[in-house]
């Protein structure tokens, strides 16, 4: 059983320098909805409702470092002044109300770039559609009936690293607190890390040393850039879920490497690399990934997974499987779901004057509200 004496869920974080004032996180969720890759008023909105919620930490949607990195036309990039001044202004007016940390998710989708919004479909578009040619580490296509990547030349790759220091100096001019390199799911840096993608013969391919290389060289390019007063960290899938793929042995190895590069968070995920990976979803079904890589470095892992409810978030970190946990559809169904756990576990939070009124202690509509939901603390 969750002990409520104490709950771990509320307790202050250190994420490298930044220290979280609980372990509850807004996981990064794409939006689909830039246009040209500058922010629209919608992502304003999406993220007002958590910062106004009492969350640990907000890591904003997977950001494309160049406009061919992104995953769909319509997600945000990072690569221009536009783009920049767009998220420096959101992050003004969350900061009017807000005190909240804030990260941004760098990615670059590699050859599963180009691609419809997920109610559309999710399928590659074409050029003449207002798509673009991925690029990948060789020209194998993620969907079997899709145009052919382009793979990518040793020169391209350092062109993609650049690309990645560039966002980072846009992201810490824009005021963000925190940087999220992307490396799962995968995109282009855990395609590099796949044995079932990557069959590259250069130095970018073959051994677990090459197939690092990438992660390693963009974590160290960025660590030279970010400013060490703020948190730089990655997310990374732990396993491809098929044979001969990616595996949690080597992403221990890899975030061990990472840690003595300087980065200061594992945020642990899995899949996303191959098509045919059937993955068994179940609740918290990727803690135990991130528990792997938790005893692998002294850095805080963020561990993620079907995971719905307070009590099942305070259990995990309870059991030691993660530090903080990231949180992304339940946070869709309900912005308020710090305020939740906060009456399931027994703590008072500050809120905002202008919503207390909705809440346990002056509205009598609140627990009946939540009446079969275990979230009212009586």
């Amino acid at each position: 059983m969750v002990s409520h004496s104490t709950p771990l869920l509320f307790t202050p974080l250190p994420l490298g320098p930044l220290t979280l004032p609980n372990r509850a996180i807004v996981a990064p969720m794409c939006q689909y909805s830039a246009v040209d890759g500058v922010a629209q008023p919608w992502h304003g909105q999406h993220l007002g409702g958590f910062a106004a919620s009492n969350a640990g930490l907000i890591i904003l949607e997977a950001t494309g470092v160049t406009l061919d990195g992104r995953i769909s036309p319509y997600c945000l990039a990072l690569e221009n002044d536009a783009q920049e001044a767009a998220l420096r202004d959101l992050i003004a007016g969350i900061r009017t109300y807000s005190d909240v940390p804030l990260g941004i998710q760098l990615a670059h989708a590699g050859r599963k770039a180009s691609t419809a919004a997920p109610w559309n479909g999710g399928m590659p578009i074409p050029a003449e559609q207002g798509g673009w040619q991925p690029v990948a580490p060789t020209d194998e296509p993620f969907y079997a009936d899709a145009p052919k990547p382009h793979a990518l030349t040793e020169t391209e790759i350092a062109g993609i690293i650049d690309a990645f220091v560039a966002s980072a100096q846009r992201a810490d001019r824009a005021g963000f607190d925190l940087v999220e390199l992307h490396g799962a799911h995968g995109y282009l840096i855990h395609q590099f890390l796949s044995p079932r993608i990557n069959t590259r013969t250069d130095r970018y391919g073959g051994s677990l040393d090459n197939r690092l290389r990438l992660a390693l060289e963009i974590a160290t390019a960025v660590r030279a850039v970010w400013p060490k007063s703020k948190t730089l960290g990655i997310r990374l899938s732990a396993s491809d879920w098929v044979d001969g793929g990616w595996t949690p042995e080597e992403t221990a190895i890899l975030s061990q490497k990472l840690e003595a590069i300087g980065l200061d968070f594992i945020h642990v995920s899995s899949g996303g690399a191959v098509r045919e990976a059937r993955v068994p979803v179940t609740p918290g079904y990727q803690l135990d990934f991130a528990e792997t890589v938790k005893k692998a470095v002294s850095i805080p892992v963020i561990g993620v997974g079907l995971i719905v409810t307070p009590e099942q978030a305070e259990q995990a970190l309870q059991d030691g499987k993660a530090d903080a946990i990231g949180l992304a559809r339940a946070f869709l169904d309900d912005p308020r779901w710090v305020w939740r756990a906060a009456d399931a576990l027994g703590v008072d939070l500050p809120i905002a004057g202008q919503y207390q009124r909705a809440t346990g202690k002056t509205w009598p509509g609140y627990k009946l509200k939540n009446v079969g939901l275990s979230l009212a603390a009586e």
